[in-house]
C-alpha cells in the first residue's frame, strides 16, 4: 500500500523570488490551502518543504516555500512530484479508493475466473474505467456498482461481474 500520494507536479517557476507553478494531480486543488508542508521528490533529491503561501492561477497552483526566496534555489527541481503522507490524504467516502491503491491489484470475476491485474484507472466524465491486463489483452471495465462487486485493498483483490458485451469490445 502506498504511504505517500502525489498531489501535484512542479511544472515551472513563477517570478524570481522562488515561487513555483504546480499542476494539481488531486481531485481538489483547494486542498493546497490546508497543507502545511509537502514532500518534493526529484530524481536525485527529496525535500520536505514548508508552504508559505498558496495562490491559484487558471488550472495551476502557485506555491511559495519558506526559506526558498530565489529562483536559483528551486529551479533545478523542476519536474518534481509533490507528495503528502497517507495520513494527510483527503478522507474517502464509502466505496471510494485511492487510485494508487487500486493499481496492481488482482481482478477476478464473480465466477472465480482470474482476469489479470488492474493496470490503469481512466477518469472519464461519467465514471472511472478500470483497465485490466488479461492474457488476451486489455479489458476495460466501468467502475460502477453493476460491474464492480467487491474491492479488498488489504488482500489486493477486486471481484467484478462481466456484463454482457464487455469482453467483445
Amino acid at each position: 500500500m502506498e504511504t505517500h500520494f502525489q498531489v501535484g507536479i512542479y511544472t515551472n517557476t513563477h517570478g524570481i523570488r522562488g515561487e513555483i507553478k504546480v499542476f494539481p494531480t488531486t481531485d481538489d486543488p483547494k486542498r493546497f490551502k490546508k497543507l502545511k508542508k509537502v514532500i518534493l521528490r526529484a530524481p536525485k533529491e527529496e525535500r520536505v518543504l514548508e508552504i508559505e503561501s498558496v495562490r491559484f492561477a487558471k488550472q495551476m497552483v502557485l506555491l511559495k516555500f519558506k526559506g526558498i526566496d530565489n529562483i536559483n534555489d528551486i529551479e533545478p527541481l523542476k519536474g518534481a512530484g509533490l507528495f503528502v503522507p497517507r495520513e494527510e490524504a483527503i478522507p474517502l467516502k464509502k466505496n471510494e479508493y485511492f487510485i494508487a491503491d487500486l493499481i496492481g491489484i488482482m481482478v477476478y470475476t464473480d465466477e472465480g475466473e482470474e482476469l489479470g491485474r488492474l493496470s490503469e484507472v481512466i477518469q472519464t466524465g461519467a465514471n472511472d474505467v478500470y483497465a485490466v491486463q488479461t492474457a488476451q489483452g486489455e479489458l476495460l471495465l466501468p467502475a460502477i456498482a453493476d460491474c464492480v462487486q467487491e474491492v479488498d485493498i488489504e488482500a489486493g483483490t477486486m471481484t467484478v461481474h462481466i456484463m454482457e458485451g464487455l469482453r467483445d469490445l
